[in-house]
């Protein structure tokens, strides 16, 4: 099992993705339905609100069951040199663990004011989960994230 990749690259391979899915589903989708005022509390601008959110977060999901399924590792995980890894033999993750990992860290968010507690939580497990610094979506999964750089050997 190559070592596991360190918490400072798990988080900026996130945000890198957020910003890939994000910035043009979220430009799209404002496009499509207008403008969208997210301090606005009216039922029309709530709609579409959840519109945008909803069809970002499906998008999201989609981009990384496919990634991870197929190669392991998102467009963010591969600027990181990380990648996702099956606990029980360090093989890419198979389409159930790669898809299982994806809708626990997406789906939950769909969950008025619970979800984003339980994403919280979940995303920060790793910071106290021992010994494979897994976040919950990685238990649910049985996956681990691991570097994909070569271990560095000391020098004599």
């Amino acid at each position: 099992m190559p070592p596991l990749a360190n918490r400072g690259r798990r988080l900026v391979a996130r945000i890198i993705d957020a910003i890939i899915i994000g910035v043009p589903v979220g430009v799209i989708m404002s496009l499509i339905v207008g403008g969208v005022n997210y301090f606005s509390t009216n039922s029309d601008e709530a709609r579409a609100q959840w519109t945008v959110s909803g069809v970002t977060m499906l998008a999201y999901l989609i981009y990384e069951g496919l990634m991870l399924s197929s190669r392991g590792q998102t467009l963010g995980k591969m600027a990181m040199k990380i990648r996702v890894a099956m606990l029980s033999n360090g093989s890419i993750p198979t389409p159930q663990s790669g898809w299982t990992r994806a809708a626990v860290y997406t789906l939950p968010e769909i969950v008025p004011c619970c979800g984003f507690i339980f994403w919280l939580i979940n995303v920060l497990w790793c910071t106290w989960d021992k010994p494979y610094r897994q976040c919950l979506h990685d238990k649910a999964a049985k996956t681990v994230v691991v570097s994909t750089e070569p271990a560095r050997t000391p020098s004599a």
